[in-house]
């Protein structure tokens, strides 16, 4: 196999020329090009048109890039894995989450957890619930909290929990004084949004078209928090997933229950073939009871 060629090919296309490409690499702008001309040459492919002195990706080094993600994915894996055992030893507990429960749920379930006093060395991984499928695909977690927007053909897999979407305002919202909103009243301020790619944005503007509703979308952000955030701020509605409100509402953000069910799932994804260990069964039994604390709290702020 060509590492350095494919390392050369991977930073052009990454990084969108071979001058960029050289700094990521440490190396010179002639040898990024002669690595690429090499590859070619093996390869016996046409992977750039050379088009006014710039590098232009062919049809073919897009389908060859995709091979070539997934073995770096597996090379990096292989790399983290070996600063983890140098550290920590084969004594550790990894988690990876996707924000909505990573960024404070999951936080909460380790201080309940308390592993300074049980001599377990943690990790937590926070991101995209794409990020946290390759983490543990790759074995590099003992298991993650993922959004169900990603297909887990290649993983164990269980719903983790289901909430309803809440709809999220700053406290001087003149929708705060109802119990219940409507999908219709949605319309009557700005909306801040997910990212297109959420599924709970899917769902969403699936039954606003069943219902003809038409929002008025001023911002769109990948994260509950920041659309927590945004509300609370008083920039407009959102619709978030209560446990990543949680926080918020300590700080006055008002939610309230949406009249139609927007659910948004959390899975727990485990790598197969792989036994959890005791302590992660064990941590495992710490988020479950944290759930249950949160969701009883959330269900008392809803009805009260």
């Amino acid at each position: 196999m060509y590492i350095r060629e494919i390392e050369a090919f991977r930073a052009v296309i990454t990084s969108g020329s071979t001058g960029k490409a050289a700094r990521l690499l440490g190396v010179s702008q002639p040898a990024v090009s002669q690595a690429i001309r090499k590859l070619e040459e093996l390869a016996e492919l046409r992977l750039f048109d050379r088009i006014g002195g710039r590098l232009q990706p062919t049809q073919e080094a897009h389908a060859l890039m995709t091979e070539v993600d997934k073995f770096f994915v597996g090379y990096e894996a292989i790399e983290h894995r070996i600063r983890s055992l140098r550290m920590f030893g084969v004594g550790r507990l990894s988690v990876a989450s996707y924000p909505a429960f990573g960024v404070s749920f999951v936080s909460r379930a380790i201080a309940a957890f308390a592993p300074q006093k049980r001599d377990v060395r943690m990790s937590l991984q926070v991101g995209s619930s794409k990020e946290v499928f390759q983490l543990v695909s790759a074995g590099l977690v003992d298991f993650g909290l993922m959004n169900d927007e990603v297909a887990t053909q290649s993983v164990e897999h269980s719903v983790f929990s289901t909430f309803s979407g809440v709809v999220a305002m700053s406290p001087e919202h003149p929708l705060r004084a109802r119990r219940v909103i409507q999908l219709g009243d949605l319309a009557s301020d700005a909306f801040i949004d997910m990212n297109p790619e959420d599924l709970g944005r899917t769902r969403l503007e699936r039954a606003l078209v069943e219902h003809g509703v038409t929002l008025r979308r001023v911002i769109e952000t990948p994260l509950s928090a920041t659309a927590c955030e945004l509300a609370l701020a008083g920039v407009g509605l959102a619709l978030v997933n209560p446990i990543a409100a949680l926080d918020y509402m300590a700080r006055g953000l008002v939610v309230r229950r949406l009249a139609v069910a927007i659910d948004a799932r959390t899975l727990l994804i485990m790598r197969p073939g792989r036994p959890v260990s005791t302590n992660g069964q064990e941590f495992l039994r710490y988020l479950r009871l944290q759930l249950q604390s949160e969701t009883d709290k959330i269900n008392r702020y809803l009805d009260g």
